[in-house]
């Protein structure tokens, strides 16, 4: 029940059904599968996140977001990427 300043409303129309509650839950975990499935499957995501914080680290920028952009928008990163997955596929 919604109430305002202490009186009762009636039900509340935003909320969940124990049902739809359930159906959320179950939605999220198998977001959550699918999420990790395909970080698992996709090297690069990773060498883009694990660059991306080495990098961070290394130069520690006084503005993250302006390095951030600067950092994905780099022309240069897809052959990096690329290159790194080729290492590590004859490093194997």
């Amino acid at each position: 029940m919604a109430t305002l300043r202490g009186r009762v409303l009636g039900p509340d129309p935003g909320a969940l059904s124990p049902a739809q509650l359930e159906q959320l839950r179950n939605f999220k975990i198998q977001t959550r599968i699918a999420n990790e499935k395909y970080l698992r499957t996709h090297k690069e995501v990773e060498l883009l996140i694990s660059g991306f914080f080495r990098e961070m680290f290394l130069k520690r920028p006084d503005n993250i977001q302006e390095f951030a952009a600067d950092y994905f928008t780099d022309p240069r990163l897809p052959n990096k990427i690329h290159m790194q997955l080729i290492k590590d596929k004859k490093a194997a």
